[in-house]
């Protein structure tokens, strides 16, 4: 990390000096590829009368350019407004903004560094004619140092300028070839000139052009941190830090600045101890928000999705004012605290009822807007729905409006179809005080299952009793020691053995049955068995259950909180290397066991038993009114006719 001793201002003035020399880069010049080859896909066909460029033309001066005829000709400017319909989209304006910004920075960064090192004398020097041959050598060092630096400070600084315009589309653009060192400006110019390729081979349609081009930066960054690695004279940039005010952007050596683009949230976060009873529910959101921080922003990927233990979707379910929102609070807080440490965006959202929009598929274009907003792989997500059970509809229902329908498409697709990533980014929260009353099939989607049954036991009463109250009054605690009972370990352990055995009266038939037929579930034919037998009695246990209650298991082989300091100090954990992350993870696992794996399957089935019997109560309950009111129709209209 950076001390803010070693911190400098890179001045506005400075940037802005550079904006005509920027400008005229991106409108036009030409150059011929020494390191990689020219790409272009072939034109496409168009109608006769139709033109090949935009009707609007700028009128800002330096924007309008003549189309070159000659090979290696790179009109950036040109390119990107191509791609227009008459008038230049946000996005375009965006990105084009953000190339000339850039590009100035880099300019500038490349003339602070000439300035602090020898290179401004020489270069004076050479103008002039008296440059001793004896330091011809370290001139060429320091040119190719300052092409270095210049060509990160402009991939750095422009993609750091595009985060907050990207979404969860993706796109590769392979390696950089055209990585020139003989001096800054041909440098910028190899860059511009690939990047101008990309943008033809992969923006086909206008909503890749962000996307394109941070991803081109992404892919200069690593080129050019691989070269540096290794090149002399660069000791001045590496060892020290530049702020650009107005953007926020700190320039660090070879290191990719990471922007902001998760918000301010605007939530009353709690801590642990405030969430009292839920034992299992908050030891799990707790270790979930640790394993949500050791994802890799550079490998775009999380050590515990590889290893398989990581929650990408759950669902919390319980009676009204048993602590799902604190729940919530409480794991919004800790990832919001743990993110400010390590300097990662974070992004919080919740869908709610109000995004049910009574235009057409306006409804799910809203669910669609909130998933791409979580799973955005540039930041760490969080993403909740509560009430699901009003949010999303139940399929078949008739008393669903179409916009809840479009809703559960688009969240079944999101959690576990065909195109779904899990990078170990984001998570997804479902909550509801009636999750019976939630389709079968986007359940059975939730990974894992949070019960959240509130306060339990008399000390839990007593200790939410006297946090409630708050600390103005004079009563005396008496023989009590305050929240010795939620103490976590010693409370999760108690939880989980509590489901050695099915707590639901349907599922606990199944288990007996099974026990007396074939004696204790010790291996795992005797295990498949039990499972079958689950099936039998509930054909919606199905194989997807099968896989949500071995990713539990897998998550309890990782039953392990990743050490506070290692949150506290990201130099211990989080700055490190993927494949380091990877290694000390593993270290921590533990061995499966039989216990393991019946609990879970108790703990997965009987939330489902559950469900069931509450999902039939109800709808008995509701054919007996239904009936009623019948009966009573019949009654007074037989007394009116009479």
């Amino acid at each position: 990390m950076m001390s803010t001793r070693d911190t400098m201002e890179l001045k506005e003035e400075a940037i802005r000096a550079q904006y005509d020399t920027a400008l005229n880069l991106l409108t036009g010049f030409d150059h011929a590829p020494r390191l990689a080859k020219s790409v272009e896909p072939a034109a496409p066909e168009r109608s006769p009368g139709i033109g090949t460029r935009p009707r609007f033309r700028s009128t800002t001066p330096g924007l309008v350019t003549r189309p070159t005829t000659r090979p290696g000709g790179v009109r950036v400017v040109e390119r990107v407004e191509a791609l227009a319909d008459g008038l230049l989209s946000p996005q375009q304006s965006a990105v084009l903004h953000a190339l000339r910004r850039g590009v100035a920075i880099a300019l500038a960064m490349g003339e602070a560094f000439a300035q602090q090192s020898a290179l401004g004398e020489l270069k004076k020097a050479n103008l002039e004619g008296r440059l001793p041959d004896l330091r011809r050598a370290e001139f060429t060092e320091l040119l190719a140092a300052e092409a270095l630096v210049s060509l990160f400070s402009f991939a750095n600084a422009t993609a750091f300028l595009l985060a907050p315009h990207l979404g969860a589309l993706t796109v590769e653009v392979g390696t950089v070839d055209e990585v020139l060192t003989d001096n800054a400006p041909l440098a910028l110019q190899g860059a511009l000139w690939e990047l101008d390729q990309d943008i033809g081979l992969h923006v086909t349609e206008e909503p890749r052009l962000a996307t394109t081009v941070a991803a081109f930066c992404e892919a200069l960054m690593e080129k050019v941190a691989l070269r540096a690695a290794n090149a002399p004279r660069l000791d001045g940039f590496i060892n020290n830090s530049w702020k650009v005010e107005a953007d926020g952007l700190s320039l660090s050596g070879f290191k990719p600045a990471r922007a902001a683009k998760g918000g301010q949230i605007t939530m009353q976060f709690k801590k642990p101890h405030e969430v009292v009873g839920n034992h299992i529910a908050k030891y799990q959101s707790m270790k979930l928000a640790k394993m949500l921080m050791a994802y890799d922003f550079d490998r775009k990927l999380n050590p515990f999705a590889e290893l398989g233990g990581f929650i990408f979707t759950f669902m919390g379910d319980g009676k009204p004012g048993t602590g799902k929102t604190t729940l919530i609070q409480m794991m919004a807080g800790l990832l919001n605290e743990y993110c400010k440490v390590a300097g990662y965006p974070f992004r919080y959202q919740n869908f709610s009822i109000d995004q049910i929009d009574s235009y057409q598929g306006k409804s799910g274009q809203n669910a669609k807007a909130f998933i791409d907003t979580i799973i955005d792989p540039g930041v760490i997500g969080f993403g909740t729905i509560d009430d699901i059970d009003q949010v999303a509809g139940k399929r078949g229902d008739r008393q669903s409006s179409a916009g809840q329908q479009e809703v559960t498409a688009v969240f079944m697709g999101a959690f576990a179809g065909a195109g779904t990533v899990v990078r170990g980014n984001c998570t997804f929260g479902m909550f509801s005080n009636y999750p019976e009353n939630v389709d079968d099939a986007l359940r059975q989607r939730a990974g894992a299952r949070f019960l959240v049954d509130g306060p339990q036991t008399r000390e839990d009463y007593i200790d939410i009793l006297s946090l409630l109250l708050g600390k103005n009054h004079q009563i005396p605690l008496g023989d009590h020691e305050l929240f010795a009972a939620q103490e976590i370990k010693k409370a999760v352990a108690a939880s989980f053995e509590g489901h050695s055995r099915p707590h639901e009266d349907g599922l606990i038939k199944v288990w007996e049955k099974v026990a007396a037929e074939i004696g204790p579930l010790d291996t795992i034919a005797k295990i498949g068995r039990y499972l079958k037998a689950i099936q039998e009695a509930d054909e919606r246990f199905t194989g997807r259950a099968i896989k949500n209650i071995t990713d539990a298991v897998k998550v309890r082989a990782m039953d392990f909180e990743l050490p506070d300091e290692w949150m506290e100090n990201p130099d211990l954990f989080l700055f490190k290397p993927y494949d380091d992350k990877l290694v000390m993870i593993r270290s921590l696992t533990t061995p499966i066991t039989v216990d393991m794996v019946i609990q879970e399957i108790n703990r997965y089935a009987d939330s489902e038993f559950r469900y069931a019997d509450k999902s039939d109560e109800v709808a008995i309950t509701n054919m007996v009114r239904d009936f009623g009111r019948t009966e009573e129709a019949k009654r007074r209209y037989l007394e009116g006719k009479g």
